[in-house]
């Protein structure tokens, strides 16, 4: 699915190879590092505040199109 320009099913599938091989921990820490990565690419603080808020909905994306 292409939602904004952005295939998610791309991304989901980079993000699982990310995690691949990788212990509970690692996986928490490649996660966190890529959470804080992304935040310096935005660049903007209340985007970034606005989508940690949306990560605890269901499926933020879906909500934005209802």
């Amino acid at each position: 699915m292409t939602v904004g320009g952005v295939n998610r099913d791309d991304i989901y599938e980079a993000l699982v190879g990310l995690h691949h091989g990788l212990d509970a921990e690692q996986s928490l820490l490649v996660s966190n590092r890529l959470i804080l990565l992304l935040a310096e690419q935005i660049g903007d603080r209340d985007a970034v505040l606005q989508a940690i808020e949306a990560a605890r909905l269901p499926d933020p994306v879906d909500r934005k199109r209802g």
